[in-house]
């Protein structure tokens, strides 16, 4: 086991490495654990069977001592290192100054000042303006009122394997039905789904991926009835699916030719997870608008919607808003999480955990035909699990895999439509040792399995 006091991207220090001390649950866990079960709606499940009593660098502390890896960041939210002490310290400084004053009712400047650095740092050379939520759920049903208020179209349309949400109208833009919308309807009209570009199964060029939703949004919908296109560059929940080259950018040229908003959903993939700053960089396009969530603040709930100052505006006085939107503690979070991801060398870094990624898992699927595919970019990186005689989707050996992890202290997490992929989110803070710790137990599960 490795074991590093601090690491160089900053966090508590924690001691760095995987330590198991009892079996998983142990008793203080266990004793929780039963709590929750008591207390806490059964709808509300959970993945690792542990009580989280501290977090940094590469690891999770939980309340028998135990110390797992984390290769999952709070489903990619603690980027920068959970508790990293810049962030701390502003949390800190903030709450001693303003705790809440509702931004609609006495505006604040770091408020303002996240906006300005959002405007700044999305893609695009023209003017912008952003407004600030909680959720990335929420600011996508923003993106989606501004688009439709700014072109006084109805319908939106989203695609195969997107995730986007748990809301009424994101449920309804999120295509994969159990666990997020099984039960739930009915759910928002004027939705409609195009298919995506999936190179494992489809084997599609981007420009004949992009033609077949073209024409199949052209004939379903029409492109004098369509508001908004929204998609997510690399898409997260469905399987960090990463599309063709030219696929995105013959998209975004349509919208543009039709007057309707491309909205990227970069929730998961903005601020450093992809090895650039934005996902939608790695393709060449400048979304209408961004809508970002997760990274942003560090741990705190915070959100955004950016773009075109032109759509932006034109919602009118009182449309946009929220009570909590923008609280003023996730902004001063923000403002300090967002210094680090440009100024420490996390684009950098999350390049370099892509590649000792890529190359570790892309050894073990040559060694074992089961591991299909092996895809994604900079520290969003996917395994997806197949019965390698017929190439159809093989859930049950991935739960297994990702079970016995867990079970060995190494967090990581299942997605995919069909539940046949493990996603690796590391930290940006965890150090190569510990990374590769952590894929040597993957490993290791693989070969049992």
């Amino acid at each position: 086991m490795t074991t590093i006091e601090t690491t160089a991207i900053g966090g508590p220090a924690l001691v760095q490495e995987r330590r198991l001390v009892t079996a998983l649950p142990g008793p203080r866990s266990r004793e929780i654990l039963a709590r929750k079960a008591d207390a806490v709606a059964a709808g509300v499940a959970h993945t690792v069977p542990i009580a989280a009593v501290a977090a940094g660098g590469g690891v999770v502390v939980d309340a028998d001592g135990n110390s797992l890896i984390d290769l999952g960041s709070g489903i990619a939210v603690t980027t920068v290192g959970n508790a990293h002490p810049k962030v701390a310290a502003a949390v800190a400084a903030q709450a001693e100054r303003i705790t809440h004053t509702c931004f609609m009712i006495s505006p604040y400047e770091e408020y303002v000042a996240v906006a300005e650095a959002l405007n700044r740092l999305t893609p695009g050379d023209f003017a912008k303006k952003t407004a600030l939520f909680n959720s990335g759920a929420e600011a996508v049903e923003n993106a989606v009122k501004i688009a439709r208020k700014h072109t006084g179209r109805q319908a939106v349309v989203a695609f195969e394997h997107g995730y986007h949400g748990r809301t009424n109208l994101t449920m309804a833009l999120t295509a994969k039905s159990m666990p997020y919308k099984s039960g739930f309807g009915p759910f928002a009209p004027e939705v409609y789904r195009a298919p995506m570009s999936y190179p494992f199964r489809d084997g599609l060029s981007g420009a004949d991926a992009a033609a077949r939703a073209l024409t199949q949004i052209e004939k379903q919908v029409g492109a004098d009835n369509l508001a908004a296109m929204i998609i997510e560059p690399i898409q997260g929940e469905g399987g960090f699916i990463v599309p063709a080259d030219g696929f995105l950018p013959v998209l975004a040229d349509w919208c543009r030719a039709h007057g309707v908003v491309f909205i990227a959903d970069e929730v998961q993939t903005g601020f450093a997870r992809t090895g650039a700053m934005f996902a939608s960089e790695h393709f060449g396009i400048e979304p209408d608008l961004i809508t970002t969530a997760k990274g942003i603040a560090g741990g705190l709930p915070l959100a955004a919607v950016t773009g075109r100052a032109e759509i932006m505006d034109s919602a009118h006085p009182g449309g946009l808003g929220g009570t909590y939107g923008g609280n003023p503690i996730a902004c001063a979070a923000a403002l300090a999480a967002l210094a680090v991801f440009e100024h420490d060398g996390l684009i950098e870094r999350a390049a370099a955990i892509g590649e000792i990624l890529t190359s570790r898992l892309a050894a073990l699927r040559a060694a074992d035909p089961r591991l299909g595919d092996v895809r994604g970019k900079g520290a969003m990186v996917a395994a997806e699990f197949v019965d390698p005689a017929t190439g159809a989707p093989d859930a049950a050996l991935t739960a297994a895999i990702a079970k016995a992890a867990i079970a060995e202290g190494v967090i990581v997490l299942t997605c995919g439509t069909f539940g046949n992929v493990i996603r690796f989110l590391p930290p940006l803070s965890i150090g190569d040792d510990l990374l590769n710790e952590g894929l040597d137990v993957i490993a290791d599960a693989l070969a049992a399995h």
